[in-house]
């Protein structure tokens, strides 16, 4: 089948690679002709483990097509994937649909035989009526169907999540919708990869729901680790005590020190807002969004609570800086909230991330620099680790201690055993079980 692709962010570029590497015929549609140029010399505008190498093959396999002519795009044509941003919207938190609304009455001048647009871009409940409700203002309504297809991709394993997800939802309105979307995931359903169909606005929903719940169990073992602090119960032990419940599940029960990136911080108020349209009351979510924001704070104040009470003058040295590992990702980061804090406080704040730097030096211009996790520490009166990057699991414990100031390391991952760095003579704070304070040597 041919569909088009507009927008080539992340869940556009990862969308269309895939479909490419199921055989369809795929255009992907932006309106940054640098961005397209990049693509087409084979330069990434995301790091995204495997994309480039499959990106190379949709290329070479003549199936892949990156242009920033939407009508060309769309000549013959399938289906339309809408997978551009929708960000919060300043004051009031609601998903900012322009850009969704704006490319599909795009699409509608170019469609001259049936054709289904897809939101793929997460939306809040009512944007797929409202599309249809703008595209039959223009063209007749026989020409075109609106379907929900919502993306349930993490970043750092988008590709695996796309190829084996543990469901495909569609929210469809019409059978003919129905089946060039069935088409479009055969591979899938070929793998009885379960693929639920439902009403368009169920689809919408589904998307929303499920990243709030996420962030809410997020939010929940955080606060459960707090208790722990207090009397002496290791966090981790809970979690896995929890994750052993079928009911319950072991995912997402990590305590750290926020949840960030492009999708639970707007939709969790994204969803609030809906729900609030429809004077329904989300107190659950309203609290988690809410608790969220504190967390990171409280984290900044931990890390200060670590170096004494007071880190006037002191260097703390920070490994990662992205929300999460394997991605370049920095939007809503805890990082953003918990560095400049340091800094207010007094602090001098060197930062090390595998992938992140570049966007990091244009949000937090401030900070020093550096070329890798050893050089970051040196001198430090303490060494704090914001992001789980598989090389800071193992670093050179002799050489972090010879190269800090003071061997003090605030974990807020929970990477490291308590023992092991306590008994090396590390005064080491953990999430979720306090400050084991070894012999400081």
């Amino acid at each position: 089948m041919k569909i088009a692709v507009i927008g080539t962010g992340y869940v556009g570029l990862v969308s269309g690679t895939c479909f490419a590497e199921f055989g369809h015929d795929v255009t992907c549609v932006d309106k940054d002709t640098t961005k397209i140029d990049a693509l087409l010399k084979g330069i990434m505008p995301i790091y995204e483990p495997g994309l480039d190498a499959l990106v190379a093959r949709g290329v070479e396999n003549k199936n892949l097509q990156f242009t920033t002519d939407l009508k060309a795009a769309m000549d013959g044509a399938d289906a339309v994937f809408i997978a551009v941003g929708t960000p919060s919207r300043r004051g009031d938190g609601h998903a900012d649909l322009q850009y969704v609304y704006a490319a599909a009455e795009e699409c509608a001048l170019y469609i001259d035989r049936y054709t289904v647009i897809v939101t793929k871009s997460t939306v809040p409940v009512g944007t797929g009526a409202e599309i249809r409700r703008r595209v039959g203002a223009k063209i007749d309504n026989s020409l075109f169907d609106v379907a929900s297809n919502p993306e349930f991709l993490r970043e750092g394993a988008a590709i695996e999540d796309f190829m084996r997800p543990d469901r495909v939802v569609v929210g469809a309105d019409s059978a003919r919708a129905e089946h060039v979307l069935k088409e479009l995931y055969r591979p899938l359903f070929l793998n009885e990869t379960p693929i639920l169909i439902t009403a368009r606005e169920t689809a919408e929903v589904i998307k929303y729901a499920s990243n709030a719940f996420l962030a809410t169990k997020i939010s929940f073992i955080n606060e459960v680790a707090d208790l722990c602090e207090q009397v002496g119960a290791d966090v981790q032990d809970v979690a896995r005590g929890m994750g052993f419940d079928g009911r319950i599940g072991k995912k997402f029960l990590h305590a750290g020190p926020g949840y960030g990136g492009s999708c639970f911080p707007k939709d969790t108020r994204a969803l609030i807002h809906s729900a609030h349209e429809y004077d329904v009351d989300m107190s659950i979510v309203n609290a988690v969004n809410a608790l969220n924001e504190k967390r990171k704070a409280d984290m900044a104040s931990k890390i200060i609570k670590a170096c004494g009470n007071d880190v006037t003058g002191k260097k703390i040295a920070v490994l990662g800086l992205t929300f999460k590992p394997n991605t370049d990702d920095m939007r809503e980061s805890p990082s953003l909230a918990i560095i400049p804090a340091l800094q207010s406080a007094g602090a001098i704040v060197s930062a090390f991330d595998p992938k992140g730097m570049p966007e990091a030096k244009e949000l937090m211009p401030e900070i020093n620099y550096c070329d890798n996790a050893y050089i970051c520490m040196d001198g430090a009166d303490a060494l704090v680790i914001l992001t789980e990057w598989n090389e800071f699991r193992a670093l050179n414990m002799d050489r972090v201690k010879s190269l800090l100031a003071t061997p003090n390391i605030i974990d807020l991952r929970n990477i490291y055993a308590r023992t092991d760095l306590a008994s090396q003579g590390f005064l080491y704070t953990r999430i979720g079980n306090g400050v084991v304070s070894g012999e400081a040597k």
